[in-house]
């Protein structure tokens, strides 16, 4: 059975649709996130035009003219990820690099049938740049873009499944995609398909969820899990994958035990030794119990969490020349807004942000919930020394005007 868009119709418009909505779904983004969201495959038909966000132009830029290093691209054939040494060379005079991507050897493994995978576009390429971040906040999960560029009739990868949901956007050309419900529902990063093969081969031989073809501008979502492969047709296939790597209930225990652990450290009788001669824990386990569950209950992972929530992406462009620009040329009327992608929190009197933290006085705290919007703001409405100060630190950024 294939789960497709008609499927769940949205009784009604949302306001101020993101894009989710205007570009990857068109079931009404509270439908997806109750009915689909980690549950279900869901085919999306000719939802939007992706060419702004990438094409084969892309691609041949992007491997030919921008002197990308591995890992910034895999090559795969048969099922396999083939040596970085079979398509990277020294980049030559005045660059000491050994592993920058040789466009001709690229080009003869790709015409011998391999499948290029740019990856981690979301660091490279604008435009999928800015998409991805939009996302990313929409769903409040990070996300990762790689592109799989793979000739006609081949196939880059074998039946396998990711540890991270996924959605894939058709750029150009056709590709049969083959969907089987997980063998492992909701697997953790530390749960790999390898860990699984022969169950992953024996339902690959199955009955079919979704067995299609992806034209241009179609979506197809998989949820961490699902099982899926690929194969492109008489023509060359390019299809962006996003990765949105979700957020679990397991790593927030993990934090949350982290914090109980970190709360112990202060514990005299947890810093104790054990008696001597002791053959075995059982005569303290209850005691370590208790203490433990009691740390638990008192503990705030929320730090913990926002923490690690900002080490897995890496805030907006910022540009230096512009930026020192800004500083030299700031006045009142100057416009200026939170940088994308901060992940800013204020907490108490601190600022804390993927670009670090700042203190404030009591004064400026006023200005700095206001900028927290994300909205513009002239430098006299939150004060010109402060905007200094944060233009100064990254965290406020010029507007164009």
């Amino acid at each position: 059975m294939c789960t497709t868009s008609t499927d769940f119709q949205d009784p009604g418009a949302v306001k101020d649709a993101g894009v989710l909505e205007t570009r990857l779904i068109d079931i009404g983004h509270e439908r997806f996130a109750s009915d689909v969201w980690g549950r279900t495959a869901l085919l999306t038909r000719g939802v939007s035009d992706f060419s702004d966000l990438f094409s084969a132009n892309a691609v041949d830029e992007l491997i030919s003219r921008r002197g990308l290093r591995t890992p910034f691209l895999r090559v795969a054939k048969g099922g396999s990820t083939l040596p970085d040494s079979s398509f990277t060379s020294p980049a030559g005079v005045g660059a000491t690099i050994s592993d920058q991507l040789d466009d001709t050897k690229l080009w003869r493994k790709f015409a011998d049938g391999a499948t290029l995978v740019l990856q981690a576009l979301h660091r490279t390429w604008e435009p999928v740049s800015r998409f991805s971040t939009q996302l990313s906040t929409e769903l409040g999960h990070p996300v990762q873009v790689n592109a799989y560029v793979t000739p006609p009739q081949n196939r880059g990868f074998d039946d396998h499944y990711d540890v991270h949901d996924v959605f894939v956007l058709q750029i150009e050309g056709t590709k049969r995609w083959i969907i089987h419900e997980p063998v492992h529902v909701d697997p953790l990063r530390s749960q790999p398909w390898t860990d699984r093969r022969s169950a992953v081969a024996e339902a690959a031989q199955g009955e079919a969820y979704i067995d299609t073809v992806l034209g241009p501008g179609d979506v197809l979502y998989l949820p961490r899990g699902w099982l899926h492969a690929a194969e492109a047709q008489g023509k060359v296939s390019i299809h962006l994958t996003l990765g949105v790597h979700s957020w679990t209930r397991h790593a927030l225990a993990e934090h949350l035990a982290q914090a109980a652990l970190a709360a112990l450290d202060d514990d005299p009788e947890m810093r104790r030794s054990l008696p001597m001669g002791v053959e075995g824990p059982d005569g303290e386990i209850a005691a370590v119990r208790e203490r433990l569950a009691a740390a638990v209950l008192e503990a705030d992972a929320a730090s913990l969490f926002h923490r690690a929530r900002r080490g897995q992406g890496r805030p907006a462009p910022l540009g230096p020349v512009a930026q020192l620009a800004a500083v030299e040329g700031l006045g009142p009327g100057s416009l200026v807004r939170l940088r994308d992608a901060l992940e800013a929190r204020l907490e108490g009197s601190r600022l804390t942000t993927r670009v670090g933290w700042l203190d404030f006085p009591e004064a400026n705290l006023p200005s700095v919930r206001r900028l927290l919007d994300g909205k513009d703001h002239p430098a006299a409405d939150l004060g010109v020394a402060l905007v200094e100060r944060l233009l100064r630190a990254g965290v406020l950024v010029p507007v164009e005007q």
